[in-house]
């Protein structure tokens, strides 16, 4: 390594960049080993316990410990909240018991204990709790933790070693990794063969590693908690030199997979899951603009996090529905989330909804996310992945030029001229009389025109988003997308039409009163008017009639639950046992049973959720009811093809919109509209379409409207009701992103545009209470 000089600043890994840190390498103001130990520093600084029990009593608890990470056993808060402070009028309730905040020995270890039941933020906490599990020796892996993970050049195992660490010691940990690149390739490594050269990578738990603990989250007692091999993402980077350092919090099972029904129900209910981005094992993380808020919407919870916190350089997560764009949305960092499925995930990772769920990848900068998506790219193979059929994607989809070579790092005035971008008003609806959106919309807007429109002279063309003023000085789209899903849900999904609300009436009343009495489900039967129900949909597709008042992108997301998880979860399970057979080892936790019997779950809901799961015996949903698979397919088929009539009708080269207009909720608190995963249906439109989706920083608010708890006149739930009440955001205030869109194989022009927008608008600050040590 070079000397430095005396006035040389230190090298510093807060903000930095993939070729900011080659070039320190090069000249020798820093190593490999010396990048990891500053990760480490901050890891064991920040990255601690970040929620407290809401307990009936408030009353404090026994200390307790648990797992040990960083090298030391995590401490939990002994304080509480008391539950009437969240809940009003808790002494009137009458509904089934409460699963209040708890203590308990995981099912994994336990001697290592973990928050059960409810819990909520801590105001202006110092840790985040974004990484579950880091690549350390000896804390890696419960299976093979302590001595068990010995070094093989410090003799042998002791006594009670399971066989299997004697395979698991021999992989280096991350310093070790860090080391011997620094011994092989010192001040000049060869950066074109590996472009990922000590670039430290956070990866959400479900994706495979054959050197740290992989559960999905779970706190599940696997006979062997690490996998036989990499997912084939975590191979390559490997491969082009990354630091495979630490599996971020998620979500358990990402998102919990929700509850297919069945005879198991819970025991204990839960008034609120906002915020628990939460894992059984590794606990709850938080948001570092405002520790009391939701890490995220979206179950990458700790990637998201562990990136803008500078705990990492980069991370992978993956999306259902929300799981990526959502942390990337409130921590402020850029995401390229590739289309369905041009990066494989579900083949070696545990998944939530295989007809969704895609891989995406977190950075400070577009720039480092398109050089990742690069390094993820095998010189043979390509993105394929044969263990994962949906990465069977045409080859015209995939760029034949390099992701990075799109991305422009200059934003001067007139930079997008003759560019005609569509704004998706639907992303910006505001509900009469609430107060809840209006700061993100308003400084989204303002945005949008300052920057887009007046600053880099793009052509913005609007779309008629319900409840939204149209603005007199755009251009509006002459084909919108309410008037591109009236010509092709007849063609593509008639079923939509015939959709029935939880109440038992018709989702589109005017479709209902225009057609003959016709049979909607087995026995329901509506219809008030004198057109045969195939004729009112050739006369829609023509633009004879006018469609339902309320077609709309957010009235056609809604989906029946699919019966996938319970297939995914088997598939992963006997793939993952059988890959140690192989090798010589048994995993006896193979299938459902097992995984139950060997499980414990943060919330009581979520063990009868996963019994029901175990029951499940048919791929489909039962006959003469909505088919979740088949809708999951045809709703993907349907809104690309409304992208496209929209783009092509209209001349544009690419989509933006705002991502959501509501900020990260108080964790434990009421959800918004009562809408349990406080995802507007609007906003599932993208990953229910599996398109490629750019997120870029654009701005903070410093006022939030958080809806708060009632109860029920009879006393048996609480629900959510808006406040008018704001509250005051410390500076920078809270992050909202901008989110790109296009077609598969447009990946250029959506980089292009979106990388000009970043470079105008610089609009990430890190987060001021997780600075530098």
């Amino acid at each position: 390594m070079k000397e430095k000089s005396a006035t040389e600043p230190p090298f510093r890994v807060e903000e930095t960049t993939i070729e900011e840190l080659h070039a320190a390498i090069r000249s020798g103001a820093t190593t490999v080993r010396a990048v990891v130990e500053q990760y480490l520093a901050r890891v064991r600084r920040y990255n601690g316990v970040a929620s407290q029990l809401v307990t009936a009593d408030g009353a404090l608890v026994l200390e307790a410990t648990g797992t040990v990470r960083a090298g030391a056993p995590l401490r939990f808060p002994t304080a509480t909240v008391k539950a009437a402070d969240i809940l009003p009028d808790l002494d009137h309730y009458k509904g089934p018991p409460l699963e209040f905040g708890r203590m308990e020995p995981t099912a994994s270890d336990p001697t290592a204990q973990q928050q059960f039941g409810m819990i909520t933020g801590i105001p202006d906490g110092d840790q985040l709790n974004a990484l579950g599990t880091l690549n350390i020796r000896g804390e890696r892996s419960v299976t093979c933790r302590g001595d068990f993970d010995r070094h093989p050049s410090l003799g042998p195992l002791p006594p009670g070693a399971p066989p299997v660490c004697e395979f698991f010691r021999r992989q280096p940990d991350a310093l070790e990794r860090a080391d011997e690149l620094d011994a092989q390739y010192g001040c000049n490594p060869d950066f074109e063969a590996m472009p990922m050269y000590g670039v430290v990578f956070s990866f959400k738990d479900p994706f495979d590693t054959k050197d740290m603990r992989t559960t999905g989250g779970g706190d599940a007692a696997y006979d062997i908690d690490f996998p036989a091999r990499d997912h084939v993402l975590v191979e390559q980077l490997r491969k082009k030199g990354a630091i495979i350092f630490a599996k971020a919090v998620n979500t358990e099972y990402n998102g919990r997979a929700g509850d297919p029904g069945g005879a198991h129900q819970p025991n204990k209910v839960l008034p609120s899951a906002l915020g628990y981005q939460r894992s059984t094992w590794a606990g709850n993380p938080a948001n570092p603009y405002d520790t009391t808020r939701s890490a995220s919407l979206g179950s990458s919870s700790g990637s998201g996090v562990s990136v803008s916190a500078n705990l990492v350089m980069a991370s992978l997560g993956e999306e259902t529905r929300a799981s990526c764009r959502g942390p990337s949305n409130h921590n402020a960092i850029a995401l390229i989330l590739p289309h369905k499925s041009m990066l494989g995930f579900n083949g070696g990772a545990i998944g939530a909804d295989i007809y969704c769920d895609r891989a995406g990848i977190h950075s400070r900068t577009l720039l480092d996310c398109a050089k990742i998506l690069d390094a993820l790219k095998d010189p043979v193979e390509g993105y394929y992945d044969p263990r994962d059929p949906y990465t069977t994607v045409p080859r015209a989809s995939v760029l034949a030029t390099s992701y990075a070579s799109h991305v422009l790092t200059a934003g001067k005035s007139g930079a997008l001229a003759g560019v005609r971008l569509g704004i998706i008003r639907e992303s910006m609806a505001s509900p009469a009389g609430s107060n809840t959106e209006r700061p993100i919309i308003d400084a989204a807007a303002r945005e949008i025109n300052d920057v887009l429109g007046s600053h880099l002279g793009a052509t913005l063309v609007e779309s008629k988003g319900p409840r939204w003023t149209p603005d007199p000085a755009l251009e509006q789209m002459r084909t919108n997308f309410s008037m591109a899903l009236a010509r092709l849900v007849p063609v593509f999904m008639p079923d939509i039409l015939f959709r029935l609300s939880p109440d038992g009436s018709p989702v589109f009343p005017d479709f209902a009163a225009a057609i003959v009495p016709t049979e909607f489900q087995p026995g329901k039967v509506f219809g008030s008017g004198s057109l045969q129900p195939i004729d009112y949909c050739v006369a829609l597709a023509e633009g004879r009639i006018a469609p339902p008042h309320n077609l709309d992108l957010a009235t056609v997301q809604h989906q029946v639950m699919a019966n996938a998880f319970r297939f995914h979860i088997s598939q992963y399970l006997g793939r993952r046992a059988a890959d140690w057979k192989v090798r010589g080892f048994h995993e006896g936790l193979c299938d459902w049973q097992q995984l139950n019997a060997r499980s414990k779950f943060w919330g009581d809901d979520q063990r009868a959720a996963f019994k029901n799961w175990e029951e499940v015996a048919d791929p489909r949903n039962p006959l003469g009811q909505r088919q979740g698979i088949n809708e999951r397919i045809m709703l993907r088929e349907l809104l690309r093809r409304v992208d496209m009539m929209v783009i092509l009708e209209n001349k544009l080269d690419a989509l933006v919109r705002l991502h959501t207009p509501w900020p990260p909720g108080l964790i434990g608190h009421a959800y918004q509209y009562n809408i349990a995963s406080n995802l507007s249906p609007e906003s599932l439109s993208g990953p229910n379409a599996g398109l490629t989706e750019v997120l870029i920083p654009a701005g903070y608010v410093t006022i939030a409207f958080d809806p708060v708890f009632q109860l029920t006149p009879d006393g048996r739930r609480y629900i959510s009701k808006p406040s008018d009440q704001p509250t005051r955001i410390p500076p920078p205030g809270l992050p909202f992103s901008l989110v790109f869109r296009a077609e598969p194989g447009k990946e250029d022009i959506l980089l292009h545009i979106a990388s000009i927008y970043e470079a105008a608008s610089k609009r990430r600050i890190p987060p001021p209470r997780f600075g530098p040590l």
